[in-house]
């Protein structure tokens, strides 16, 4: 792992960082790691250098600093236009490893996703990188930094997002479409009310501490 690069003030995604690497660079980040329900999605996105100067790279930055109808525009782009994968670790995986390394089991499945390159180093958002057949290098706050990462950023949010959307139509008490299964009082009161579905991670505090047994389904 080469050092980690921590956050420049004030500073905006670029391909600064790429260009100081040798050979082809990904960037690596990850969505979900404080919701109480769902899988944590990790994205990995190369852009090559000849795709450098399309217009809508602009626009690309941390996931959280572009609104919803911006990211899914983005999303499409970026998933048509550059090489990318995406992973997951399941709710199961989360509880039985625990969270920190869940999340890099994502990255590393998001890493062989990505097909048709061969990486000579991934840009990790992050403290940690996980162990990968190329060089990494941790950047904090990477996705304010790298624009590789912050292209990540966004294919994992959005991922994550559309799965969260889809598992609210099974699970409409909880939110999800609009919480993403973050612990908002919206969710939490649900989970009084009607207990844990299959998707909810059953090790983290209030899903551990709640009194009512695990739903197979519930009644609409």
């Amino acid at each position: 792992m080469r050092p980690m690069v921590t956050k420049r003030k004030d500073s905006r995604p670029d391909f600064a960082l790429e260009d100081s690497c040798k050979g082809i660079v990904c960037g690596i980040d990850e969505a979900g790691r404080a919701p109480l329900a769902g899988p944590v999605m990790a994205a990995c996105v190369f852009i090559p250098e000849d795709k450098r100067g399309l217009k809508f790279l602009d626009a690309v930055n941390d996931s959280k600093k572009v609104v919803k109808p911006r990211r899914e525009e983005l999303f499409s782009l970026i998933t048509e236009y550059f090489h990318w994968g995406a992973g997951m670790a399941s709710p199961e995986e989360i509880d039985a490893l625990n969270i920190h390394h869940a999340t890099l089991l994502a990255m590393k499945r998001a890493f062989d996703a990505m097909r048709g390159v061969k990486a000579a180093v991934a840009l990790v958002d992050g403290k940690f990188a996980p162990a990968l057949s190329c060089a990494t290098q941790t950047v904090i706050r990477g996705d304010a930094i790298s624009k590789s990462i912050a292209a990540a950023s966004i294919v994992a949010k959005v991922t994550r997002d559309r799965l969260m959307e889809a598992l609210h139509k099974e699970f409409p008490h909880y939110g999800w479409d609009r919480n993403a299964a973050y612990p908002t009082p919206e969710h939490l009161e649900a989970i009084r009310l009607h207990g844990l579905t299959p998707h909810h991670r059953r090790s983290f505090a209030p899903c551990a501490q709640a009194s009512l047994p695990l739903r197979q389904s519930i009644s609409r």
